[in-house]
């Protein structure tokens, strides 16, 4: 009884959870909600290339262009409609993630300050501010068990440049 015990808490569904913060936008001040440059498309290109066939459930956004443009060859390839969300709604995403999407494939677009705060609240470690000029930052979540989880970090795309400003358009939660 102690071994199917044991053998049975490796029958939980692994959930992947795959972050980016939105492709590059336009600097344009007055503007607060800005399309992609022409380098953000071609960004959100190389993300429905990658992930196109890797069987993705569900794919998020936030209200921002921005965030929606960058998803949108993804759901275009995957047939796999976007859900905005607003990007002050951390904590409901992370619910949904845990309750709604066991087991499955979720693709997410957000902000310099969302990402690594979902990222965060998905692991249990701390991750900081993407600084803004950087745009080639994923993170993979594996969630295993309920509070259990291992983050990739990876780098994907045309590099950007590394570490430059920290502020951010979009507060937290």
């Amino acid at each position: 009884m102690v071994v199917f015990g044991y053998f049975s808490t490796f029958n939980r569904p692994l959930s992947t959870i795959i972050l980016v913060r939105h492709a590059e936008k336009k600097i344009e001040p007055d503007n607060p909600d800005p399309d992609l440059t022409p380098e953000g498309g071609a960004r959100a290109q190389e993300i429905a290339r990658m992930f196109g066939e890797a069987g993705i459930n569900a794919i998020y956004a936030t209200q921002f262009k921005r965030t929606q443009q960058t998803v949108k060859p993804l759901a275009d390839r995957t047939g796999v409609a976007p859900t905005i969300l607003d990007a002050k709604q951390t904590d409901e995403l992370t619910n949904r993630l845990l309750t709604n999407h066991r087991g499955q494939t979720v693709f997410i677009a957000g902000h310099n300050n969302t990402v690594p705060a979902l990222v965060s609240a998905l692991s249990g470690d701390n991750y900081g501010v993407i600084p803004e000029s950087e745009y080639d930052n994923m993170f993979v979540v594996t969630i295993y068990r309920f509070g259990k989880a291992k983050v990739l970090k990876l780098k994907y795309g045309s590099s950007s440049t590394q570490g430059v400003g920290s502020g951010t358009m979009v507060p937290v939660r």
